[in-house]
């Protein structure tokens, strides 16, 4: 499941991802995200629930096609991306990964979610 948080600082969008992640529920969040793409500057929060679960059914080729689309049209608008997860495996992917972002992308625990919302809006 993907759900909008909605408790967020002004100017940072927060997106919650639990269970298992189908190729069909990240299509049918596209129209969200392109409205939190609509800003000036993408700052997001990224919670990835206890029990989130990976990808189900065409969840990883279509998120990668939709992540790859959207950071080659807005990669410029992208500053800061906070993933906020207790999950060791999802703490070392996004390690590993990092450094090919082009934006500031910080991991913060499910305990220090305020702290990562403070974070992603400064």
């Amino acid at each position: 499941m993907i759900e909008v948080l909605e408790d967020m600082p002004e100017g940072v969008a927060g997106i919650r991802v639990s269970g298992k992640v189908t190729g069909d529920e990240i299509s049918a969040f596209k129209p969200e995200m392109q409205k939190l793409l609509d800003a000036d500057e993408v700052r997001i929060v990224e919670v990835i629930a206890p029990d989130y679960d990976g990808f189900g059914h065409g969840g990883l080729v279509e998120d990668l096609k939709q992540g790859f689309g959207v950071l080659i049209k807005h990669h410029s608008a992208f500053k800061r991306v906070a993933v906020v997860a207790d999950k060791e495996w999802v703490r070392h992917t996004v390690h590993a990964v990092g450094w090919m972002m082009p934006y500031e992308l910080e991991v913060f625990g499910l305990d220090d979610l305020e702290r990562a919302k403070q974070w992603a809006a400064g």
